[in-house]
């Protein structure tokens, strides 16, 4: 899932501020821009397990133009970090899916990890949908 973050431009005397707009709370910060955007993946992260611990819907990600003219954030840059967010969606259960063998073929000539790949298709369609709503 790619989640939209809000950078707040940082300069000899400033770090470089990031905020993580779908996830309330989630902020962080780094020296250099690079800095700021790993240290924002690993607050998401950290948010997210949070969430999952507490047994928390684990919010969906925006589009970033959500948030692109929002007075809020006047000022900020804004970027994408990727997450996959399938690591807290709960305890993995065993189905029984039934799907075209030729489809089967071609999920697998892409991925040696074929439920993996279909929980990553899965939320991303979710996400389209929820976008397109």
């Amino acid at each position: 899932m790619l989640y939209p973050i809000a950078i707040e431009p940082g300069d000899d005397q400033r770090a470089f501020g990031v905020i993580v707009p779908d996830l309330v709370g989630c902020y962080s910060a780094g020296d250099t821009l690079d800095e700021a955007l790993s240290n924002a993946k690993e607050a998401i992260s950290l948010h997210l397990e949070g969430l999952a611990e507490d047994e928390e819907v684990i919010p969906e990600a925006s589009r970033v133009d959500a948030y692109f003219g929002s007075p809020e954030y006047a000022g900020f840059v804004w970027g994408m970090v990727e997450i996959d967010v399938s690591r807290y969606l709960g305890k993995s259960e065993k189905i029984n899916v039934t799907l075209p063998g030729l489809l089967i073929h071609r999920i697998d000539a892409r991925t040696n990890n074929r439920s993996g790949w279909l929980a990553e298709a899965a939320i991303e369609k979710m996400a389209r949908e929820l976008h397109a709503a």
